[in-house]
């Protein structure tokens, strides 16, 4: 076992079955985080606390809030959300294991976003934190913030740095401060090089203290994983979703030209995305570690479980469902699919709860619940045990003669209907 997941049993919070007292973690993030779309989005939403929804209700311009059947693209995102969270409660149930799961989420949130409160004067979210004392807490950084200048169009890696830190301190410590973003970045040139004006650096920050603060709080910070519009070539399109009989539906129009690529390989984006993640964490001590969601997705790719090219066609529109594989990724090909949310639950319960994601088994409930074939959640499962050090990373040959042949009826069914590999 390594280092990391001795860390989380050695915290405590691999709690026991029918523990008294229920582990209270909560999940910071953005539509990574809730899911984006159903099944995931309000999946299991009954069974943790959306700490969004009332801010949604007195302004929804904090999200993408339209009402079903609005034929626009960001529609479908009613609260309460459950998303991988919900996931992730579920999975806990099923392992016997009492935990209490909040979410505190927004579209497109980067960290200094939900510690700044900058999506309107409702949406409280650093308040959020302050809430309760918490067993753990998850932070999810915007999906490509924390990447080398100019690799991405939010690439914004000291941003990311400065405001982990925050937060690691705010639930820590929890002390008022005042301070200017000119300090917090090291001075005036350092800070407008994130992208901020001087205004904006020398505005003064006042951040009230967190009377819930602990010492003991286990805080996290997951790994984003790689996103193929950022790497295959393709036309700007936008994926639209909700017909009148549940279908989904891609607008393929080469309308916007040609979208800018970043990177030349998944691979190669999940290097640079480990390597921040991993460096933060190692460069303060107060982070439990990194939950290396990233690194799964890359892994299934590496492994031939799931789809890693041909995400779009010659004609550089959408393509989907060629390749006889799931897709991890939804159709606009940044958000996970119902099989990509699926495995970062997982790698969260391995990382967090120090189980083995394979415990869950093939006919485990979440699975089931959206449409994920037995033999594939089997496989899910393996990839996050393995990417965790439960498992070697070279399957049994018994099982993979089980995945070879689900994947042939996936791969039969696929062909039978359009969007396989969607969150649909």
């Amino acid at each position: 076992m390594n280092r990391f997941l001795a860390l989380a049993l050695a915290a405590g919070l691999a709690a026991p079955a029918l523990a008294a007292d229920p582990v209270k973690i909560l999940f910071i993030g953005n539509s990574y985080t809730f899911g984006r779309v159903d099944p995931v989005l309000s999946y299991n939403a009954a069974a943790v606390h959306d700490l969004t929804a009332g801010f949604n209700a007195v302004n929804p311009s904090g999200t993408n809030s339209y009402p079903a059947g609005t034929p626009s693209f960001g529609s479908f995102e009613p609260h309460p959300w459950g998303g991988v969270p919900g996931l992730f409660k579920k999975m806990t149930d099923e392992a016997g294991m009492n935990y209490d799961v909040s979410l505190s989420t927004r579209n497109a949130a980067s960290l200094r976003g939900q510690f700044l409160d900058t999506a309107n004067s409702d949406w409280k979210l650093r308040e959020n934190v302050a809430t309760q004392r918490w067993d753990a807490v998850v932070l999810q950084e915007q999906s490509d913030a924390a990447l080398p200048a100019g690799k991405g169009k939010n690439a914004n890696l000291a941003t990311f740095n400065a405001y982990a830190d925050q937060f690691e301190r705010f639930i820590h410590n929890g002390a008022a401060q005042s301070y200017k973003e000119t300090d917090l970045f090291g001075g005036l040139a350092a800070c407008m090089a994130t992208g901020l004006s001087q205004a904006s650096c020398n505005t003064a920050r006042s951040i009230a203290a967190n009377p819930n603060a602990s010492a003991t709080t286990r805080v996290y910070l997951e790994q984003s994983w790689a996103r193929p519009d950022m790497v295959e070539a393709h036309k700007i399109t936008k994926p639209d979703i909700g017909t009148s009989d549940g279908r989904p539906i891609v607008d393929t129009s080469s309308a916007g030209g040609d979208a800018t690529l970043y990177y030349g390989s998944l691979a190669a984006m999940t290097a640079d995305l480990h390597a921040a993640f991993y460096a933060k964490a190692a460069s303060n001590p107060g982070f439990a570690g990194v939950v290396p969601v990233g690194d799964a997705f890359q892994r299934a790719v590496d492994q031939g479980l799931a789809q890693g090219s041909g995400f779009y066609g010659a004609d550089g529109t959408f393509l989907e469902g060629l390749s006889g594989l799931p897709n991890l990724w939804w159709l606009d090909r940044t958000h996970a699919s119902k099989y990509g949310s699926y495995l970062s639950a997982l790698t969260l319960f391995g990382s967090i709860t120090g189980r083995d994601p394979l415990m869950l088994g093939a006919a485990e409930q979440a699975a089931a619940d959206l449409g994920i074939e037995a033999t594939m959640a089997l496989a899910l499962q393996r990839v996050a045990s393995q990417q965790l050090g439960f498992t070697a990373a070279v399957p049994e040959p018994q099982t993979v003669a089980m995945l070879l042949a689900g994947l042939g009826v996936f791969g039969l069914r696929s062909g039978m209907r359009r969007g396989c590999g969607t969150a649909r």
